[in-house]
């Protein structure tokens, strides 16, 4: 059921979305730790990523520094590459 689920999100329009969100440790607040966050979301207003940074401000004491986003789409053409070089390792 839950793989039924995210398609039908990908059809309509959600995409697979990644941050990087960096925030201060509570205890040494000039120490940034890394967290990364993946979901499906929509572009470019992301409410699941906002619902989730809510969530972080009112809920974890590690305060946000900064977060950076990607998203792609899971459902797309093929795509062919063409490779310059071969080489064969014995």
């Amino acid at each position: 059921m839950a793989v039924d689920s995210r398609l039908q999100k990908q059809l309509h329009g959600y995409r697979l979305t990644t941050a990087e969100i960096l925030y201060h440790l509570p205890d040494h607040p000039a120490v940034l730790q890394s967290y990364i966050w993946q979901e499906l979301d929509i572009a470019p207003r992301f409410p699941v990523l906002h619902r989730f940074l809510d969530f972080w401000s009112r809920e974890i004491e590690g305060k946000l520094h900064s977060v950076r986003i990607s998203s792609v789409s899971l459902i797309q053409p093929a795509r062919w590459g063409h490779t310059a070089h071969l080489m064969q390792l014995h």
